[in-house]
This record gives structure tokens, C-alpha cells and sequence, in this order.
């Protein structure tokens, strides 16, 4: 049965001064020719959740074929629950890029799609989500139809820069990216507690040790040798060298190379991979958490098992009795 989408998120705040923006496109616009025939003229962004992005015009129909604006609000509603998951960074800039397009009137006839990319990290990070709720990604947001970033012309977070930064360096060691991953990345570290783990409810669990983390402009995956499963779901993990995927261009938790932990995530059933993603856990590996971890996970498939406090009987809570050691002084 499928359950209601979470509810709405909190309002997104007043739109982003304008003006001071550049959309950087170099290496994308092979193919363009300055005298090629334009489309419907632009217009100014009126979908309120799209307004605080850093482009404030647009052009209809969209990418959904949306003929007007107001097609395009009502369509777009349907996502606020998902959207106050925070399930993924790219969700919202995904979202506005297909159903507000970025337009340029000197640029080309038609309006500028997402990157391929981009959806696909909002897709990794928030299909788990959807899929709780008994709802798929929407076919109507296929990943496999938009442009390569290197191939075609397309819009990506990172290609939009504020306009006094426009001197970003661009080289191919960081995928033509603005600054490093570690530069943008503020992990909320997550504890291993009973509470957290019995919360969270964790797809799979193992002990690894990190190979390799590898970035790619904002796709980051952490590389892994897995020791040991202490728990799994659905993705068939082997004992063997396996990938960690983000939902952003950010490795929270953080990894370190050559270091073994526990690490506690979510999977993407549907293309078999495990995701390490904002409320995983990666704690160094020791052997005592490894134990409680266990433990946990009997108290998370067996609720209602061991209430009792150890060498604590039955009949003494029935009875309601107490072990005060004054009435042993009678």
C-alpha cells in the first residue's frame, strides 16, 4: 500500500538578490551558432520554490511540456514533502532546472536542460525515500534522457557561479569544479547509539576498510574492502571490493584511506548499490561496537525481547516489589 509523501518542507526563504550571477558554460557550447533561430521569448521565474536559485528567468513550455508557468506550479507541488526530506543537495536545482529552465535569450532556441549527472544524484539520494512511501522515481524524470556534461550542453550546480568569482580555477585535476570537495563540506557527525540505529533503521551494515575515495568534479564514491556483514538487505553485498555512493559532492561521513570502520548506510535497490549518504554512520572499527551493533539489531527485528534488565525476574515485577536496602536494617 502506498503511504503519503512526507510533509512539507519550511519555507525556503526570500529570493537571492538578483543580478550578480554567471552561468559559466565553457567546454558546453559545441554545436551553438550565434545565428541560430530562437524559441518563445524568456520570462521572469514565478514557481516560488524556484525563486531563491540563482537564475530568475525562464522559458515555456518546459521540459515537461508545460505550457505555462501556472502548469508548471501546480505540477511541481507534488514534490514539497520530498523536498523537506533534504533526501538530496541537487533535489531542488533538479527540480527547477526541468520544470523552470534556465533561459538565455542570446544563447540558443531552446531552454537549457540539467545535466545528466545532476539527476542522478538527486535520484540516488532520494528514490530510497520514495520508495519507503510505495512511490517510484517518475518516469517523466529520466536520467538516461538528458546530456552528458561533456558532451552537450547542460546546466549543473557547479557551473553557476557568483559573478565576482567568475575567476575560478578550471583545470583537469578537479573536473573543472569551483574549489574542492573539502573546501564546501561540513559534515554533521552522527554518533552509533542504540537510539540512532533503532531510529534510522540501516539497510546494511559492515566492517570495511577504505581503498580509495575518488571525486569527480561533485560525484564522490568511496572505494571499499568489506571484512565483514553484520547486517544486509536486498543489495547482495560481497566480501570483496565494493563502491560507496554519495548523493552530492560531499563524503559525509567522512572517510579516511586506509583506515578500517563501521559504516551504516542506505542501497538503491533498483541499480544494486549501497549509498552513504546524510544520517549514515562510519565509525572507527572496534570490536565492542561491532557487539553492541549486533545486539541492536536482535532489539530492532525482536521489539518486544528483552525489556527485563539482566538477573531482573518476572516475579518481581509482578509483584511490584522493591530491594531498598533499608528494609533490609528491619
Amino acid at each position: 500500500m502506498r503511504g503519503p509523501l512526507p510533509p512539507p518542507p519550511p519555507p525556503l526563504g526570500p529570493p537571492r538578490p538578483g543580478g550578480a550571477w554567471l552561468v559559466a558554460l565553457a567546454g558546453l557550447l559545441a554545436g551553438w551558432a550565434p545565428g541560430a533561430a530562437r524559441g518563445a521569448a524568456c520570462e521572469a521565474v514565478r514557481l516560488p520554490l524556484c525563486q531563491p536559485l540563482p537564475w530568475n528567468m525562464t522559458r515555456m513550455p518546459n521540459h515537461l511540456h508545460h505550457s505555462t508557468q501556472a502548469n508548471a506550479i501546480l505540477a511541481m507541488e507534488q514534490f514539497e514533502g520530498l523536498l523537506g526530506t533534504r533526501c538530496s543537495a541537487d533535489l531542488l536545482f533538479f527540480l527547477c532546472a526541468m520544470y523552470a529552465p534556465i533561459c538565455t535569450p542570446d544563447f540558443q532556441p531552446e531552454p537549457i536542460k540539467p545535466c545528466r549527472a545532476v539527476c542522478q544524484r538527486a535520484r540516488t539520494g532520494c528514490e530510497p525515500v520514495l520508495l519507503k512511501y510505495g512511490h517510484a522515481w517518475p518516469e517523466s524524470l529520466a536520467c538516461g534522457e538528458l546530456p552528458v556534461y561533456d558532451r552537450g550542453v547542460c546546466i549543473a550546480p557547479e557551473a553557476i557561479v557568483p559573478a565576482e568569482a567568475a575567476d575560478f580555477p578550471m583545470d583537469s585535476n578537479n573536473g573543472n569544479c569551483r574549489g574542492t570537495t573539502g573546501e564546501r563540506c561540513k559534515c554533521k557527525p552522527i554518533k552509533a547509539t542504540q537510539k540512532t540505529y533503532l531510529r534510522n533503521n540501516y539497510n546494511y551494515v559492515i566492517r570495511a576498510k577504505v581503498k580509495e575515495v575518488k571525486a569527480k568534479c561533485h560525484d564522490v564514491t568511496a572505494i571499499v574492502e568489506v571484512k565483514e556483514i553484520l547486517k544486509s538487505s536486498l543489495v547482495n553485498i560481497p566480501k570483496d571490493t565494493v563502491n560507496l555512493y554519495t548523493n552530492s559532492g560531499c563524503l559525509c561521513p567522512p572517510l579516511s584511506a586506509n583506515e578500517e570502520y563501521i559504516i551504516m548506510g542506505y542501497e538503491d535497490e533498483e541499480r544494486s548499490r549501497l549509498l552513504l549518504v546524510e544520517g549514515s554512520i562510519a565509525e572507527k572499527w572496534k570490536d565492542r561496537l561491532g557487539k553492541k551493533v549486533k545486539r541492536w539489531d536482535q532489539k530492532l527485528r525482536h521489539p518486544g525481547k528483552g525489556r527485563n534488565e539482566p538477573g531482573q525476574s518476572d516475579s518481581s515485577q509482578k509483584s511490584g516489589r522493591t530491594t531498598n536496602p533499608r528494609q533490609r536494617r528491619n
